[in-house]
């Protein structure tokens, strides 16, 4: 990689802008980045309409959920048809909608009393003027076979009407077609069901070529589909004529556990087409929950985790386009909403529980509906599952919701500081976890920071240590008892579970748990919850995510031990190179940055990576890597001077500990500052601290506020003296609070 007036002055133009430095200081000699914009205009999801429907609200009809698992205070038979919530929407032309529930209480076993049907419902909206903010159920339409079509005998199988229950169909997704009839997607199969205005089904369900599910009625052959996996989304091409159905989840026979796939349907020859796309998850557990046709092959696609309230990930809404792939297939994302984070100014529907505030949020387990409306409005619902659900008020089943969404654009004000959610925002969820990485997001960090280790298998999975014993629950998985071990890792003996004695199937099937409970006992609610996650997955979270500016969301991993790594021949560079360049991220201009307590691993970042480089700088000790090669040099050295141009001839900055720049007095007060930072812009380096958390034991006495340890201090005020003294950005476990710090 060729380097003009040194790596820093190339390519920090992209890095971020230099905090004010001391008076006197040789500022004219830092290599000053482009700054950021003063200014930017950015789409802010904000909640316009909602209205609920009762979850003991009880439609016409002969009891249901005689079989239903009790939950959350209620136990079935109930006196009539429950409404177990909306999978899916129409719009119609008068303020009223089609809504779909599902097969009513989750499986064939315990649903053949409820009847399947589709509601047509006014939506008296609460919006910012006020209203009702309830759902009004008119009429229904009743699923029935009279003339025999379903091929396999229903519940209802010697009656009159014939009418279908969750027992014989689960059905999942609804299009209405120009003839006024109704394509339905539905899971046991899968099939497509086609019925008239009037709910009669009008043919043969049409089973998905070679995939079958458990619950298929007529079973040919050994199922490749997991239950509940069929077809939870589908949209129509605006004439009508294609279906595409999209599986909810993956099947078993494929080795990518994340694809899903959308299939063409041709209306007309009632066969399926050759084509079919694939569509990457976020996770390989994220489930594909609705979709909506808004372009010629432009879909909105709904995806969601199986989590609820707080514990929820993902509940999102991307758009893809049918016409363009990225280098790995799949059907490029772009998001559009996320609906774990909605402005909601006028503060609708606030005091309905949690996530009904500003920001409001629909946390529910199953967030499984996006129509566009004709207004370009987003409306979104939720199945709740009656009565399992309780993501609002624990211990009471959730009420089915239906919200409507604005995108709008607006002005949000640029600043200097970088903000990098360490370890994602750690302060608050489980750290090195998918969920503490989106909430570093939805706290409006800059960049999100996974830390790198391999596994046997040679996959990168983001762990602070390749020693697992305190941030999973390997300890208490009697399968692996057998794998604890002690090894010496930068030569220090280490005993516990080590990334690299499991393969990636194996550390998929651990759990993580919060490192330090004592210090963050909220955090522990989140233990046993998620799973490792790859880097790939990382990632993918970042480029498809925004900041609170708009920004594709940057990425900081950090390769850790990585001499010790190439001695077990599992060396940590090639996979994480190859790794931005499957997900397109390894060209100038990214947002991507690379560092290591090391140095040799990063002058080969730096030879094989377009990603900028920064040297971490401990507050004492030496790079393990100079260590093991009898080389004398320190951190102190490093971060000397001579050192500083040495480092700038293949980084672009370097991150200090806090001690480096402001060291701490005998009673543990900020001290004088050092030249450290200075030192460093005058070598044309940016300067990232680290690590600043919220929490008093991390505190400098005057920001300390109380006598308990795990009180909450001035972290804000913190960050501002080191600010003052130049510093560029920082790592902080508490990203919220660092982006308020710096005037967001």
């Amino acid at each position: 990689m060729t380097h003009i007036g040194g790596r820093a002055a190339r390519s920090l133009l992209a890095l971020t802008t230099t905090g004010a430095l001391l008076a006197g200081t040789a500022a004219a000699a830092h290599a000053t980045p482009e700054p950021r914009p003063t200014q930017r205009t950015t789409t802010v999801p904000t909640l316009v309409a909602r209205a609920t429907l009762s979850a003991d609200h009880l439609a016409p009809g002969p009891p249901s959920g005689a079989k239903a698992t009790a939950a959350n205070g209620r136990t079935g038979p109930f006196g009539g048809q429950v409404v177990p919530g909306f999978s899916t929407m129409i719009e119609n032309h008068d303020g009223t909608f089609w809504a779909l529930p599902d097969n009513g209480f989750g499986s064939k076993a315990n649903s053949a009393d409820f009847l399947l049907r589709i509601y047509r419902i006014t939506p008296q909206w609460e919006t910012a003027r006020g209203g009702p903010g309830r759902i009004r159920l008119d009429r229904f339409v009743s699923l029935r076979d009279p003339h025999r079509r379903a091929g396999f005998p229903i519940v209802n199988e010697d009656t009159r009407e014939r009418l279908l229950t969750g027992a014989d169909f689960d059905v999942e997704s609804i299009v209405r077609t120009k003839d006024g009839t109704f394509w339905i997607g539905e899971e046991f199969g899968p099939f497509l069901l086609h019925v008239d205005a009037r709910g009669v089904l009008l043919e043969a369900p049409v089973p998905l070529p070679g995939v079958q599910s458990p619950s298929h009625p007529t079973p040919a052959g050994a199922a490749n589909l997991p239950n509940s996996k069929g077809f939870e989304a589908m949209a129509a091409s605006a004439d009508g004529r294609y279906l595409y159905p999209i599986l909810e989840g993956a099947r078993t026979d494929d080795a990518q556990p994340r694809r899903r796939w959308i299939h063409e349907f041709d209306t007309r020859a009632k066969r399926y087409t050759a084509r079919r796309w694939a569509y990457e998850s976020d996770t390989d557990a994220s489930l594909v929950a609705d979709a909506f046709t808004v372009g010629r092959h432009e879909l909105l696609v709904a995806e969601r985790d199986d989590f609820e309230g707080e514990q929820a990930v993902v509940k999102r809404v991307y758009r893809v386009d049918l016409d363009r792939r990225d280098r790995e297939g799949f059907v490029q994302k772009e998001l559009v909403l996320d609906a774990l984070k909605i402005a909601n100014p006028a503060r609708i529907g606030a005091g309905d529980g949690y996530g009904t505030g500003d920001p409001f949020s629909l946390p529910v387990q199953s967030f499984e509906t996006i129509v566009q409306l004709r207004d370009g409005r987003l409306l979104i619902a939720n199945d709740n599952n009656f009565p399992g659900n309780d993501a609002r008020v624990p211990g009471t089943p959730d009420d089915t919701e239906i919200a409507v969404v604005e995108l709008r654009r607006r002005h949000v004000r640029g600043n200097d500081a970088l903000v990098v959610g360490h370890r994602g925002a750690s302060g608050h969820r489980p750290e090195h976890t998918l969920a503490s990485y989106a909430e570093a997001i939805r706290q409006c960090a800059d960049y999100i920071e996974p830390d790198l280790v391999s596994t046997k298998d040679g996959v990168l999975v983001a762990r602070h240590e390749n020693e697992i014993g305190g941030t999973t629950d390997v300890a208490g998985r009697p399968e692996f008892a057998g794998r604890r071990t002690t090894r010496t890792i930068d030569g220090r003996a280490v005993t516990g579970w080590f990334t690299e004695d499991f393969t990636l199937a194996e550390l998929r099937t651990l759990r993580a748990k919060e490192r330090i409970p004592a210090l963050r006992p909220a955090n522990t609610a989140f233990d046993g919850l998620y799973p490792v996650p790859t880097l790939d997955e990382v990632l993918d979270l970042a480029r498809r995510s925004r900041t609170c500016d708009g920004r594709p969301v940057g990425v900081y991993p950090e390769t850790k031990h990585p001499t010790y790594f190439d001695s077990i021949d599992l060396s940590l560079e090639e996979p994480l190179v190859e790794g931005l360049r499957r997900a397109g991220l390894d060209r100038p201009g990214a947002r991507v940055v690379l560092q290591s307590f090391e140095t040799q691993n990063l002058r080969e970042l730096d030879r094989r990576s377009e990603a900028r480089i920064v040297q971490l700088i401990d507050c004492a000790g030496a790079p393990y890597d100079l260590v093991a090669a009898g080389d004398p040099r320190t951190y102190a050295d490093l971060v000397s001077q001579k050192g500083l141009r040495a480092i700038s001839r293949y980084a672009d900055g370097v991150g200090l500990c806090k001690d480096r720049m402001i060291p701490r007095t005998a009673d543990g007060r900020l001290g004088r500052p050092t030249r450290a930072i200075t030192d460093a812009h005058a070598a044309g380096l940016t300067v990232h601290g680290w690590t600043f958390r919220r929490e008093n034991q991390f505190l400098p006495v005057e920001f300390r506020r109380g006598a308990d340890p795990a009180g909450i201090g001035d972290l804000a005020g913190e960050i501002r003296a080191f600010l003052a003294v130049g510093m560029d950005g920082f790592f902080t476990d508490n990203p919220g609070a660092g982006a308020a710090a710096v005037g967001r």
